[in-house]
């Protein structure tokens, strides 16, 4: 049962509200069913900072959507509740972005850290901050599924979803992710950074209930990743942008290439949705805009066809959102439409 009961005062046509929650939904974290889990951290990005806030700006923009899904009548009631941002993980990201913006800086000038005392502190600092941020996802993420509820990951960078995939592990033997996104994401401690957003699923891939990856939309990656992906064998398979366009102008459509990508996945999917997998129209703020992508459409697409081939989504991430109001309304139009087709797939709504 849902709580729509207690709250039929509500009128999903009415003026958005501003009321501190998710497209102003009147529900509660006791009331959802999926819980949007905000972790504003992009202390390791290589490019555009910024990220960390990208969670805030989704909330604040979101009552700008209107709640009708014509694919899931009444979706809104399956209620979806953001968690407010943890202040200590911001102050931490403030703190220690400047520090890392530093070491970064020095070195792409081509500093040895080895040879410098200072940097080699900085290093050591910002991967034990990333791990106590990943445990901090995985602690959080436990409690909420542990409650029966879903859980959707607002990022930040690409690096924050670890902890959830982990906590998603010890519930499901096995299930396999598919990652919207611009890069590979498999790079081996990018710069140093155990948990580089760059090496998010080179340490996903570490988790052996992750069964399958399914990589689209890729189109920026380096000879390193396709290395790693090669050695993975059929456990991961990628889609790379170029290859899909070219499919579509040789006369194959979205829609079979889609199946062919659905036909991937196995049962349990989790899918993480990197907002530069879409065309950078759509995201110019992001923190590593590329050119090429999916279009709005067809990102929506292809996670109705996973969701209507009758596979489950027991969870997912956005990340990488610009810090604008413009990338916040893409970003929360996919993360209320990634919530509607995770509660429809486990038949909540």
């Amino acid at each position: 049962m849902n709580s729509t009961a207690q709250i039929p005062e509500f009128n999903p046509s009415g003026v958005g509200l501003k009321n501190g929650n998710f497209i102003g939904l009147p529900f509660s974290e006791a009331t959802a069913r999926i819980i949007l889990l905000p972790v504003p951290w992009d202390v390791t990005v290589s490019y555009g900072e910024g990220t960390a806030f990208g969670p805030q700006a989704i909330l604040e923009t979101s009552v700008q959507l209107d709640l009708f899904d014509p694919d899931i009548p009444e979706a809104w009631k399956l209620g979806i509740f953001m968690r407010p941002l943890d202040p200590e993980m911001l102050a931490t990201r403030n703190q220690l972005r400047d520090k890392a913006s530093g070491y970064i800086n020095f070195v792409e000038e081509g500093g040895e850290v080895s040879d410098n005392a200072l940097m080699r502190k900085t290093l050591d600092e910002v991967n034990e901050q990333c791990e106590k941020m990943n445990n901090w996802v995985y602690q959080q993420s436990k409690k909420i599924l542990d409650a029966g509820k879903l859980v959707g990951i607002v990022g930040g960078d690409h690096s924050v979803p670890l902890g959830l995939l982990k906590a998603l592990g010890e519930k499901h033997r096995d299930y396999g992710i598919l990652q919207v996104d611009a890069h590979l994401d498999l790079r081996h401690s990018y710069e140093g950074f155990t948990f580089s957003h760059a090496s998010i699923f080179y340490n996903v891939l570490k988790e052996r209930a992750v069964s399958k990856l399914v990589q689209v939309g890729i189109r920026d990656y380096c000879e390193e990743e396709v290395e790693k992906a090669d050695a993975e064998g059929n456990r991961v398979t990628v889609f790379f942008d170029q290859q899909l366009k070219e499919n579509r102008f040789g006369g194959m459509n979205w829609n079979a290439q889609c199946e062919k990508i659905v036909e991937q996945l196995p049962e349990r999917v989790y899918v993480s949705f990197d907002i530069d997998g879409l065309d950078a129209k759509l995201c110019p703020n992001t923190g590593t805009p590329v050119p090429g992508g999916l279009d709005f459409s067809e990102a929506v697409f292809l996670l109705k066809k996973v969701v209507e081939s009758g596979r489950e989504i027991i969870g997912f991430d956005v990340c990488e959102t610009g810090n604008s109001e413009w990338d916040a309304n893409v970003a929360a139009r996919i993360i209320y439409k990634l919530c509607n087709l995770s509660g429809k797939s486990q038949r909540l709504i």
